[in-house]
């Protein structure tokens, strides 16, 4: 059979097997169809976690419809030293304000999901080159392992997770960039000298963009140079030019090597310095736990369900030594072996060792020693790119072809059949599962009760089925779902705070349930925005005395067990928080004067304009404009303009906000209406002229 790459004189419109061309392109749109209507039920669906922390920053400072707001919201992110501006600006497809209507976003993203199986279909195309002269065979396998990556079910948590906007875009930029490093590698090799230019241009922009979108992205370089050492080295490939040499050690290699040294650091660093306070393990235990996680990964990929446990995985427990748990050595001697068989077969089964070295590699950031949490599917979406490719080149292969996944090895005719069936049954299979996915996905309640199911030693899937449960009206439920689990995490404030807040509701709150809050509160790991979000709520009504037992005293108590929390004292954010709520107290309990100097301690802790400019407003708000003025320059004494743009998006957002006078604008005009407000309050206080 003739080589492709030497020169086909077949009919261009027609494969090896004698089937116009077309069909292939038929059986792409297929599949991009049939993803389209497994989604389809998860459109309906709504926001979730994260999805409330960072969307409403689309109507942070009014609607985006101006290049003053667009700059502001597009430097707004926090996440990683970039920000992930590309991601945010993603979510501009969508909405220009907020509050907004999740179903847009929901459909960008599954837009955006078949756009990258559309890509992998085209690099999977390429890439067949190597170990296949076979032209059919290498469309067919493109085909089906775009067609088993795209409709896993897996990825549901990925593609309708709003938020998770930032996990697809990487791998578009991976995609786009690797089709590029391989096509460029292909011209260079047939002579052309745009080749070594489009290679490096391909990695080095697309890096960049994936980088902008989520820190992974930084490891296109690296997935380039697994592609290239397993695939585009092959035999079949042709010879390698001098340009793409240099392209190959100046922006694949280097770049990888850097991506090793940057983790190497981050593992001393973790073991010498200790990691930030709010994880419960180490270092080394996270090392030992992410074999254990690994291979959970790999069984959901090779094993799909129709559920798993979704987006809640704080009940992952860590490993603390080889043994603990029993599973923790035998994870790690799998993945050990699965790294010496990828490197063992690259010469006879280059398909099957690229798609394991690939999917180790995509893992390294997010997978490895710096402390994120341990567990989390959608860290899956670029490492199984090439998963299920040499099993479409096998499933794919001709009657009597010998390039399949090996140079070498022949297909037995009596399978034929047997594959046959197989390339239709598996894509159908996934894609049913899928469904039933997407559908629990479109409704929330029943994703809420099905994901405390499937976690019953996860804090936060308990407490957001209780939630679930007492918006059914059905609190004893509820109640007893959170006393339960607090049993095993007495101290965790998801469940201890919720119980409260359910209790009240239902007029059953005791003062035994305040004092288990104030035990959690001050000895939770950390106590995070959650607090913060949830006293926000429960002030007014303990104001109020709607809840019995919680009543302004009591919620002093929980308040000053927050404060003495270690998390809080030593971390600056957290801290402003309880004084800032410590100070809407005193204003509750007609303390004007302690409010301020709660307020201005909240300011010292974290000075940052738009907290005194809420703050200065809480305390107009209270009838107290002349104390509002006041800590407006207390604001004046402790901040000051920053000197230039930092070299993190969070510094050139502040940077930016002060440069074009935002901040100025809106102190002065607060100051306006707070000197009205005094001077009004003066003349009322006068007596009327006679």
């Amino acid at each position: 059979m003739p080589d492709a790459r030497a020169g086909d004189t077949r009919s261009p419109a027609r494969t090896a097997a004698g089937l116009p061309r077309w069909i292939g392109a038929i059986a792409v749109v297929a599949v991009l169809l049939l993803a389209w209507l497994a989604y389809y039920p998860g459109l309906r669906g709504g926001f979730l976690f994260d999805d409330f922390a960072n969307l409403p920053a689309l109507g942070a400072f009014g609607p985006v419809d101006n290049v003053a707001t667009f700059l502001y919201y597009i430097t707004s992110g926090s996440a990683d030293p970039t920000g992930r501006p590309l991601a945010l600006l993603s979510f501009l497809v969508d909405a220009h304000n907020w509050p907004a209507d999740p179903y847009p976003f929901k459909r960008t993203s599954v837009l955006l999901h078949l756009v990258n199986g559309l890509l992998l279909y085209a690099l999977l195309a390429r890439l067949a080159h190597a170990v296949t002269t076979d032209d059919a065979q290498r469309r067919r396998a493109a085909v089906l392992g775009m067609s088993l990556w795209l409709l896993h079910p897996l990825f549901v948590s990925t593609t309708l997770y709003i938020v998770q906007r930032e996990a697809m875009l990487p791998a578009t930029f991976i995609l786009l960039g690797l089709l590029g490093y391989a096509t460029g590698n292909d011209l260079s090799a047939r002579g052309k000298r745009g080749g070594a230019w489009l290679a490096a241009v391909s990695i080095v922009t697309c890096t960049a963009l994936g980088v902008l979108s989520k820190a992974n992205g930084a490891l296109l370089p690296l997935l380039a140079w697994v592609i290239d050492a397993r695939l585009l080295q092959a035999p079949r490939s042709g010879a390698r030019t001098r340009g793409m040499q240099w392209v190959r050690a100046g922006v694949v290699i280097v770049p990888s090597v850097l991506v090793f040294i940057y983790l190497g650091y981050e593992t001393w660093s973790g073991f010498a310095k200790g990691i930030i306070a709010e994880r419960p393990w180490t270092v080394g235990q996270r090392l030992l736990t992410e074999p254990r996680v690994l291979v959970d990964y790999l069984q959901l990929l090779w094993i799909p369900r129709p559920f798993s446990t979704g987006l809640f995985n704080d009940g992952f427990v860590a490993s603390t030594g080889l043994l603990s748990p029993a599973s923790t050595l035998p994870s790690l001697l799998a993945i050990v072996l699965l790294l010496y068989f990828a490197f063992a077969i690259g010469r006879r089964y280059p398909a099957w060792s690229a798609a394991l070295l690939f999917y180790f590699a995509g893992h390294l950031l997010e997978s490895t020693s710096i402390p994120l949490e341990l567990y989390f599917e959608h860290r899956n979406y670029v490492p199984a790119l090439l998963m299920f490719w040499p099993l479409a080149l096998w499933l794919s292969a001709g009657r009597a072809s010998r390039a399949i996944a090996s140079s070498s090895d022949a297909t037995p005719d009596d399978l034929y059949v047997v594959r046959r069936v197989l390339m239709f049954v598996l894509p159908l299979g996934f894609a049913a599962l899928t469904f039933l996915r997407a559908d629990l996905w479109g409704n929330s309640e029943d994703q809420a009760l099905l994901w405390g199911e499937k976690n019953p030693h996860s804090p936060r899937a308990q407490a957001y089925a209780a939630q679930t449960e007492a918006a059914r009206g059905q609190y004893v439920a509820s109640t007893s779902r959170l006393e339960r689990a607090m049993i095993e995490h007495p101290d965790d404030i998801q469940l201890a705070l919720n119980l409260v807040g359910i209790k009240c509701e239902a007029g059953t709150l005791t003062h035994d349930d305040i004092e288990k809050a104030r035990k959690a509160l001050r000895e939770t790991p950390d106590v995070g925005r959650l607090g913060f979000d949830w006293f926000e709520e429960v002030l007014p009504a303990a104001r109020a005395n709607r809840c019995g037992a919680l009543d302004l005293d009591a919620a002093e108590k929980l308040l000053d067990a927050a404060a003495a929390n270690a998390s809080v004292q030593r971390t600056h954010g957290r801290r402003q928080d309880i004084l800032n709520l410590q100070a809407r107290l005193a204003l509750m309990k007609q303390q004007p004067d302690r409010a301020l100097t709660l307020f201005n301690a909240a300011l010292d802790a974290d000075p940052r304009p738009g907290a005194a400019l809420q703050q200065a407003t809480t305390l107009a708000t209270a009838g107290q404009p002349a104390l509002a003025l006041a800590h407006l320059d207390h604001l004046d004494a402790v901040s000051k303009p920053p000197a230039g743009p930092g070299l993190t998006m969070p510094s050139i957002h502040q940077w930016l906000l002060w440069h074009d006078g935002y901040w100025e604008h809106e102190i002065a005009h607060l100051r306006g209406v707070l000197a009205d407000d005094v001077k009004a309050k003066s003349d009322a206080a006068q007596p009327e002229a006679h």
